[in-house]
């Protein structure tokens, strides 16, 4: 018999990176059926009431600690959180270190060189905290989601006047002076800066980068509202100017899902002033209509990217269609002619919402709809997001799939559990995933996945995926995709390419011509 336990710690501040991290150690025990470390905002209240996890009279400085499961389990899992949580940060040498200040104000008191701030709080009270680091003369990065359109137009119109950078709200990727900020990849440094209003787009920009032989000098998150008509793309603007002055920047790529019509032209208008090139990828958009002087539309992540690359080594891009090898079309086919005639459907589980938004984009261009959480134009929305119906394509990282659990990069368990249900419907012939590596992401992400690609062998459904990352990440990307190649996973070199090979193999199965 299952029940729910908890713990609940006043006035204790910890930023929601670390609590993502602690709620995946906890809800990874054997015995945890679900779980969630959060300050007690009342959002975060809701949310664990919404997922059976209990109801709290709480602040919302407060944190609270919520499990549901086995008792003895639920038992260890608050003594384990109880242990992360209380454990004193230390120096270098090991030592105990002095106690950390508590406000941006006591930080900077300490160390007047601190430049940016990275500000990781529930919504309601992040862009206060931004504008105090603002008024402090720091840059920012907002980690944090769930803020008003008029906090986030406030602190970004504040930041212009003063020539400052706001990366956010809900800006989860930067690689800063060579750092990686929030979800983020090893790359080396080189001369091409990016601008994304997506993080994981921002992410297959960068890798691709890196496996190109070049490297990134800045990565700036704007986050995914920057290029709304309500905030004009401020920080994109400003990201955009800041590489342009930038000596360490020859070349710039701008990442963005389709920006409102009046900033999509606001921005290619400063993208044609820029003294260096610039690579825009406005997934769906019509690259030949970007195309302008010193401007190069893309038609995806991994285009764009390579784009960059071409351009930094002084060459001339072209943006000609990749074939398909034709050992993977044999390969394709061969997998096609073992499935079942009710086998039809691909089934597209995604960590990266930008990833999920792309593989629809690639697939209705070969006329293929799907049903889908997070739906492009032409797909249709899911009516249960537990239910795939025909074609679905699903961004798991949603916030309906992460009320009261941590994102699946962190925690990819929810997304093992749904490739598994896929793997055993009996209409679907495509499995297609993504796997997201670097910092922030699980230790092992695919540690849970590998034994549901064993057990799904005599299915004959056919599993394509895309492993976002370097050589560099503690990860190891090479690792990561041997492993998976072991198990009978085809692994693509980008999103889009996989994207491409499921859509070749479910047009074959409809008699469309892909």
């Amino acid at each position: 018999m299952t029940r729910a336990s908890s713990r609940q710690y006043p006035n204790l501040y910890k930023d929601s990176v670390s609590l993502m991290a602690v709620t995946a150690r906890v809800t990874g025990l054997d015995g945890i059926e679900a779980g969630s470390v959060v300050m007690a905002s009342a959002a975060n209240v809701e949310n664990l009431a919404a997922a059976g996890l209990g109801e709290f009279e709480v602040r919302p400085n407060d944190l609270v600690v919520a499990v549901r499961g086995d008792p003895d389990a639920c038992a260890q899992a608050l003594e384990l959180a109880d242990t992360l949580l209380s454990a004193a940060p230390a120096n270098a040498d090991g030592a105990v270190a002095d106690m950390a200040p508590t406000s941006i104000a006591m930080a900077r008191a300490r160390n007047g060189d601190l430049d940016l701030a990275l500000i990781s709080v529930p919504g309601d009270y992040a862009a206060a905290e931004a504008m105090k680091a603002l008024r402090l003369g720091m840059d920012v990065m907002v980690f944090s989601d769930n803020v008003s359109p008029a906090a986030e137009l406030a602190i970004k119109t504040y930041a212009a006047q003063a020539d400052l950078m706001v990366m956010g709200p809900d800006c989860g990727t930067s690689i800063v002076n060579g750092i990686p900020l929030g979800f983020a990849n090893v790359v080396r440094r080189g001369p091409i800066g990016v601008v994304g209003a997506s993080g994981t787009g921002t992410q297959e920009v960068t890798v691709r980068i890196h496996q190109g032989g070049s490297g990134v000098s800045q990565a700036l998150g704007t986050g995914g509202h920057d290029l709304a008509e309500t905030i004009g793309g401020i920080s994109m603007l400003h990201g955009l100017a800041a590489l342009d002055g930038d000596p360490g920047t020859d070349v710039i790529v701008l990442v963005s899902k389709p920006p409102a019509p009046a900033v999509a032209a606001k921005v290619l208008a400063a993208a044609a002033a820029s003294a260096k090139p610039v690579v825009v990828i406005f997934l769906g958009a019509d690259p030949a209509a970007i195309d302008g002087k010193g401007v190069y539309g893309a038609v995806d992540l991994a285009q764009a990217a390579d784009m960059a690359v071409t351009l930094a080594a002084g060459g001339n891009p072209g943006r000609d269609d990749v074939p398909i090898p034709d050992e993977i079309r044999k390969l394709l086919r061969d997998k096609a002619s073992r499935l079942t005639d009710a086998q039809q459907y691909v089934r597209g589980i995604f960590s990266g919402g930008t990833f999920c938004f792309e593989a629809q984009l690639v697939h209705r261009a070969a006329g293929i709809t799907a049903h889908s959480n997070t739906p492009v134009d032409g797909n249709t929305a899911l009516a249960d997001i537990a239910a795939s119906v025909e074609n679905t394509i699903i961004d798991m990282g949603d916030d309906e799939f992460t009320q009261g659990r941590p994102h699946p990069m962190i925690d990819p368990s929810l997304r093992d559990s749904r490739i598994r249900a896929e793997a055993a419907d009996p209409d679907t012939a495509v499995v297609l995933f993504d796997v997201v590596l670097g910092y922030g992401s699980a230790v092992d992400p695919i540690a849970g996945l590998l034994p549901v690609l064993t057990a799904a062998r005599d299915t004959h459904v056919v599993f394509i995926g895309y492993v976002c990352g370097t050589d560099l990440d503690p990860q190891n990307r090479d690792q990561v995709v041997a492993r998976l190649e072991s198990a009978g996973v085809l692994v693509a070199s980008s999103n889009a390419e996989a994207a491409t090979w499921s859509a070749t193999l479910i047009a074959q199965r409809a008699g469309v011509t892909a």
